[in-house]
């Protein structure tokens, strides 16, 4: 058999043959570099390709560095850019090199070609390197004053550069008052708006130690200066433009003549094909005439027109981004927009960001006459593939029934989707119909008996069960089967996982047993009974507050539990009216964009936790102020670290998702053994409750509680002994957690007690404490909790590392154990699991 045929195949440009490719570059372009044959910068060009593709895949090319340089003694502005894409490259890594690149730099900035003086001083000031500030002077004042606009253009930019290299060097240059003669005399509109830049971003930071750099700031904003760059307006870029308007915006008028006129000059711009420069206007527009009442109810119908057409022009992208403004404006204006509810229906093709939006200003802008043609369309979607927008216009039909528009119409509509077999569909139905009776009383007639036939083993949904759960309690007395079907529900109690079903569950069942007691004694027996077993924490205590008032007198645990109601007039809006402002006054900016005002996403005491990589989960470190602590400083580079906002962090509830760990001060190791967490009581009578007195209404609800079991006696610690002052930085941990080995992965159990008393990590974090075993952060929502704890062999420097995840329902923990020393991994094993088994029974 022939052998088969051989390809000749050349390596690819990106793809070095072998260790010798580097070496055989250099020497091609070093006979090239004195050449001046014909077709030489050809064969360059080719190999400057090769240079710039192996440096962009990261092949370390620098040793051609200077055979690079000698090859751009050319005039073909191709080699000169690729030479100096590839001298800043190396540059900002090697000074010294940089060094180098100065003589041939500064030459090139004197070439007679501009566009080869304007790369050249990029160039030169993209070096980055704080020595060699010097000479970049020069080329700088002679490119401010060069004839040609590109090369000015450059050069301002590089002034920005130089200031933000060294402030010294560029202030003492005197720079920033030749960027001020440029921008009120240069004839090039594109200089003009890049000494704008310059200089807002020099006297910016400037303001703050210099006087004078103040009032040039202030002097931006005088009238005279304000009109020159409207005046010029139209010869600016797109991006100038906004530039100009967002300066306009700070400008405050003398007089309503000035707004006018302000205007007018601007009222083309609203026919702009640019949205970024409609949305800048349209800022100017508002922030203007918020003193004067009608003229701005004639911007927003000024500017209604132009947005709208850009919402159905250019890119879902864009489409989203105005329409967030326009969404802005209906919230605050809706009746200027109720006669153009159509432009805000859903398109097929839209995506799904899109058309969410869109519900949410359909909902805004219903009024009388357009609500039944809204409805319509919102019915259509709820049949719609994209299951989350066939939720959210479900939503959106409920919500437009609580603003009391054609409520008869609306509910006849929601009771059809009950009657539709699908279970999103029933279970948002569910929540609305629920919402809608507390509002509307009088339809309880007509929900109930569509609420009624509906199975409760069809709905899965916790926000819909809960839902359907306190319609059976409240109107037990209307609903034939609702003490049978709140039975059957309590004998399944602990296959449901959802605390807050639970709870509802409760609440329904007393107020059946008070409107139909016998039928309902049975059921509300063993509710209490499994509401005083439950390892949630606020199920338990519920379940405890009514058996006391039962204990305490049935007639007043009726007008507690069910008293008379009154219709809620209206629901709480969940955004403050401050906070709207605020995203008001930051119109055409990612506030918009985000709901949500610009602190919230740019400080970091309001940002969420930070994304942690998957091993580590989402995990948030705080330090508690009633809590001494050792100061670490966050990262943003420190995967371990997080922050949460203020408001979470002073009133963060019982089973919020952003936990607290401390970090660690020794001295308080004594006291925190000390400090246990209370017990939750399973056992009333334990409660303060004489057992007498208990009696008649155990018998009554068949409780029959046993004595709560004596506790099993824990393991005696192991002989391993741990340092009690151990100190861990969260960027070793996490270091040392992705290097060293698994050791040990187990299933344990925690005590029923433990997992009642598990409320806050706060909790288990002192008790660990106590046995020198310490936590570096913690994170996870109830009954999911996630710890990482650390400890460290006494008087040695071997460290253990654990995770620790905690379901509170199940009472399991799951732990994997990492530790320098893996022979002590076992023994330390024991130690924790003889510390947690005393957690919440010592």
């Amino acid at each position: 058999m022939a052998p088969p045929a051989q390809t000749n195949r050349s390596p690819s440009p990106s793809q070095p043959s072998g260790k010798s490719e580097v070496t055989d570059l250099k020497s091609q372009l070093r006979q090239l570099a004195g050449s001046r044959l014909p077709g030489v910068d050809d064969s360059k060009r080719e190999l400057f390709k090769k240079v710039i593709s192996y440096m962009t895949i990261g092949i370390d090319v620098s040793s051609v560095f200077g055979e690079m340089v000698m090859c751009s003694a050319t005039s073909d502005i191709v080699l000169k850019k690729m030479c100096y894409l590839y001298v800043g490259n190396y540059a900002k890594v090697n000074p010294d090199l940089a060094l180098l690149t100065i003589n041939f730099l500064q030459r090139d900035c004197k070439d007679e070609d501009p566009m080869i003086r304007g790369l050249a001083l990029r160039s030169l000031g993209s070096l980055n390197v704080a020595n060699l500030v010097e000479y970049l002077v020069g080329p700088l004042n002679a490119g401010l004053k060069d004839n040609n606009s590109y090369v000015r253009i450059v050069a301002v930019i590089g002034v920005l550069k130089l200031y933000h290299i060294s402030v010294t060097t560029c202030i003492d240059a005197d720079f920033p008052a030749v960027l001020k003669h440029l921008l009120l005399n240069d004839q090039d509109a594109q200089v003009v708006a890049n000494c704008l830049l310059a200089l807002q971003e020099i006297w910016n930071g400037e303001a703050s130690t210099s006087e004078e750099a103040l009032k040039e700031r202030e002097a931006l904003l005088s009238k005279p200066v304000i009109y020159y760059f409207l005046n010029r307006i139209k010869e600016f870029s797109e991006w100038a433009q906004c530039l100009v308007l967002d300066l306009a915006v700070k400008y405050v008028p003398a007089d309503s003549n000035e707004i006018f006129d302000i205007m007018n000059l601007l009222e083309d711009r609203l026919q702009h094909a640019n949205g970024a420069v409609v949305l800048a206007t349209a800022k100017v527009f508002l922030h203007m005439t918020l003193s004067m009442t009608d003229v701005h109810q004639q911007v927003y119908e000024r500017i209604k027109a132009p947005l709208l057409t850009l919402v159905s022009s250019g890119s879902p992208e864009q489409s989203y981004a105005v329409l967030s403004h326009l969404h802005l404006l209906v919230m605050r204006a809706p009746y200027v927009f109720s006669s153009d509810y159509k432009h805000f229906y859903c398109q097929y093709n839209e995506p799904s960001y899109v058309k969410k939006l869109k519900l949410e200003m359909l909902t805004a802008v219903a009024n009388e006459s357009s609500t039944y043609e809204i409805v319509t369309e919102l019915c259509e979607y709820a049949a719609n593939v994209d299951i989350p927008i066939a939720r959210e216009s479900i939503r959106a039909v409920g919500k437009i029934a609580l603003q009391q528009y054609d409520v008869n119409a609306i509910v006849d509509r929601l009771l059809q989707f009950l009657e539709m077999e699908k279970d999103y569909v029933t279970a948002e139905a569910l929540v609305l119909v629920k919402d809608l009776l507390r509002k509307y009383p009088q339809w309880s007639h007509d929900c109930i008996a569509v609420v009624g036939n509906i199975s409760s083993q069809n709905v899965q949904e916790p926000k819909a069960k809960a839902a359907l759960i306190w319609m059976l309690g409240e109107y037990s007395q209307d609903m034939s089967d609702a003490p049978y079907i709140l039975e059957n529900l309590t004998e399944n109690w602990d296959e449901e996982h959802s605390a807050e079903v639970r709870l509802h569950l409760l609440t329904a069942v007393m107020k059946c047993f008070f409107k139909r007691p016998p039928e309902t004694q049975k059921a509300l027996g063993a509710a209490l009974a499994s509401g005083l077993a439950d390892f949630h924490q606020d199920v338990h205590d519920r379940a405890l507050f009514y058996y006391r008032l039962l204990q305490h007198n049935v007639t007043v645990a009726e007008r507690v539990v069910n008293p008379p109601k009154q219709a809620v007039s209206v629901f709480a809006d969940t955004q403050s009216s401050e906070v709207k402002d605020r995203i008001f006054d930051e119109f055409n900016s990612l506030s918009v964009v985000y709901q949500k005002p610009s602190y919230m996403f740019t400080d970091k005491e309001h940002r969420g936790p930070f994304e942690f990589s998957d091993e580590l989960g989402n995990l948030a470190i705080r330090t508690e102020s009633d809590v001494p602590v050792h100061v670490v400083e966050a990262n943003d580079k420190d995967l371990l670290l997080g922050t949460s906002e203020k408001e979470e962090s002073r009133g963060s509830g019982t089973n919020g998702s952003a936990y607290t760990a401390p970090l660690y001060d020794t001295s308080l190791l004594s006291t925190a053994t000390q400090v246990q967490p209370e017990l939750p009581i399973s056992n009333p009578a334990a409660a303060g409750l004489s057992p007498q007195s208990s009696l008649a209404i155990d018998d009554l609800l068949g409780l029959g509680l046993p004595a709560a079991p004596a506790p099993t006696p824990a393991p005696s610690p192991p002989s391993l002994k741990l340092n009690a002052g151990a100190v861990l930085d969260p960027g070793t941990f996490q270091q040392k957690w992705r290097q060293l080995p698994i050791c040990l992965s187990e299933e344990l159990s925690v005590s029923p007690q433990g997992a009642a008393a598990l409320t806050t990590p706060q909790a288990l974090l002192w008790h660990m404490q106590g046995h020198s075993i310490q936590c570096i952060a913690s994170g996870g929502q109830s009954p999911n909790l996630k710890f990482f704890f650390f400890a460290q062999k006494a008087e040695e420097s071997s460290i253990f590392l654990i995770e620790c995840k905690i379901n509170t329902s199940s009472a399991k923990t799951q732990i994997t154990i990492k530790a320098d020393d893996q022979s002590m991994s076992q023994a330390f094993s024991t130690l924790f699991q003889s510390a947690l088994s005393r957690f919440g029974t010592s």
